[in-house]
């Protein structure tokens, strides 16, 4: 059934000799006609392929021996050993001997199996991956500093996959199938998971997971890490301290949270803060913080929560400032009316490609949500609630830059005025596909420094002078 892992031969293939006494040499046969090798790419599948069959039988059997209602209390070291024993013992009685090494990767996989999520832990581990997307058991893709690479982690097959998603989703009280082929849900580190199954996917199974970032990136880091400038930074501090109303725009893995979680580290900690969330992934730091997540409905199509809903209680919860995660739908609508009645320095995210989208994505959304108002009606009060949009990207090369800080200076006839205070200046392309580029701000003076000075934050002219960002 199953044999001893061997290593490949090393040895090279010899060229035949001549035996003694024959005038006519015997001819060497050409490369290309030597016994062909399987190759180690080729080996080593395959000694996957056994070891994923053996997991699956050893796995069976743990189902079968494991108190399964135990292992919520059972420390860690305890379950090993129990897992090692009952492996131990099943190799023993099928006749199979392991090396070390696939003994040892085949215990961590049947632990992963029991208490983790299978194939996909060693990637939730990793601290250098962001996003872990599947497209089927064989296909595994991972994004590291904003360039997707593929793995050579492989679930055994469908049922294999499905298993572990509806190890997930069952965890927290939902569930995916046929009649609801689709699921949003969060794991236990705060990571959020997204899955769609067939019949709708239809090469497999659909997984993305955006990893819970554990550490805080402040302002400082990010500006280490080349995102914006000392300029920018100083510039922002202000708009938050002195409570303008912030949209941060950018596409999908542009860093909208990351400049969201950032930007509220400028408010002050004695104010209270109201956050509502789809998925609970905003990370503040100040004490007097009420998180809110939303809710779908359950498997009668009741007890959806939306985020208007959260949006409409939080009005009665007298907050100081009101942070909406990602604003997508009706929920808009009482969003820009907490901006404009008195919750000045609230926060929001949307998806858009630039500063005049952005705007145009909260017309739509007014829009959508059934609200008949004149079109100069409904820009006005969107020129009245936003104050700022800072617009976040990911560039070709995987970095994340923010690349424009625009403010809302009020109407123009129809039109909303807007005017880009900094922007992020493309130069060229090094030779290892990096992007070249600088910060600059633009020359034009804030609209509102005279807030800012009464605030306390005498922002220098020279601050907004072209070209001092690098």
């Amino acid at each position: 059934m199953f044999s001893r892992y061997k290593k490949a031969d090393a040895g090279a293939a010899r060229p035949a000799t001549t035996p003694q006494g024959q005038d006519t040499p015997v001819p060497v046969p050409m490369p290309k006609a030597a016994p062909a090798k399987p190759a180690p790419a080729d080996k080593e599948r395959k000694r996957k392929e056994r070891l994923g069959e053996l997991k699956v039988e050893l796995h069976k059997r743990l189902l079968e021996n494991l108190n399964l209602s135990a292992l919520e209390h059972a420390e860690e070291k305890e379950l090993r050993a129990e897992i090692q024993a009952i492996a131990a013992e099943a190799l023993e009685e099928l006749g199979i001997v392991l090396n070390k090494e696939d003994r040892q990767q085949l215990n961590q996989e049947l632990y992963d199996e029991v208490v983790g999520l299978g194939p996909l832990e060693p990637l939730l581990k990793d601290e250098s991956i962001n996003d872990i997307l599947v497209n089927g058991p064989k296909q595994i893709f991972v994004e590291r500093g904003g360039k997707l690479t593929p793995t050579d982690i492989t679930f055994k097959d469908e049922r294999h996959l499905l298993r572990i998603i509806d190890k997930i989703v069952s965890a927290v009280g939902r569930r995916v199938d046929e009649s609801n082929p689709y699921v949003d849900a969060r794991l236990a580190d705060g990571s959020r998971f997204n899955a769609m199954v067939p019949p709708i996917a239809v090469d497999g199974s659909l997984v993305s997971i955006r990893k819970f970032k554990k550490d805080k990136l402040g302002i400082e880091d990010l500006v280490k890490f080349g995102a914006f400038t000392d300029e920018m930074a100083a510039y922002l501090q202000a708009a938050v301290a002195t409570r303008l109303n912030i949209v941060v725009s950018g596409g999908t893995g542009s860093g909208k949270t990351t400049t969201l979680n950032a930007l509220s580290s400028f408010i002050d900690n004695s104010e209270r803060i109201l956050t509502i969330e789809d998925t609970a992934e905003l990370q503040l730091q100040q004490t007097h913080v009420g998180r809110m997540e939303s809710r779908p409905p359950n498997v009668e199509g009741k007890g959806a929560v939306t985020q208007r809903d959260c949006l409409k209680n939080a009005l009665r919860m007298r907050p100081d400032r009101i942070i909406v995660g990602e604003t997508r739908g009706e929920e808009v609508i009482d969003m820009l009316q907490a901006m404009n009645t008195g919750h000045d320095g609230s926060m929001t995210t949307i998806h858009a490609n630039n500063a005049r989208d952005a705007v145009s994505r909260l017309e739509n959304m007014v829009a959508m949500a059934g609200i008949e108002m004149p079109l100069k009606a409904v820009r006005s009060q969107i020129a009245s609630a936003v104050n700022l949009i800072v617009q976040a990207s990911r560039l070709q090369d995987g970095s994340r830059r923010m690349v424009s800080i625009t403010e809302l200076t009020g109407m123009e006839g129809e039109v909303i005025s807007m005017q880009e205070v900094f922007r992020y200046e493309r130069l060229g392309l090094a030779p290892d596909g990096k992007i070249i580029g600088r910060f600059t701000a633009t020359g034009v003076r804030s609209h509102y420094s005279e807030r800012f000075r009464q605030w306390g934050y005498d922002l220098p002219a020279s601050l907004f002078e072209p070209n001092r960002g690098t």
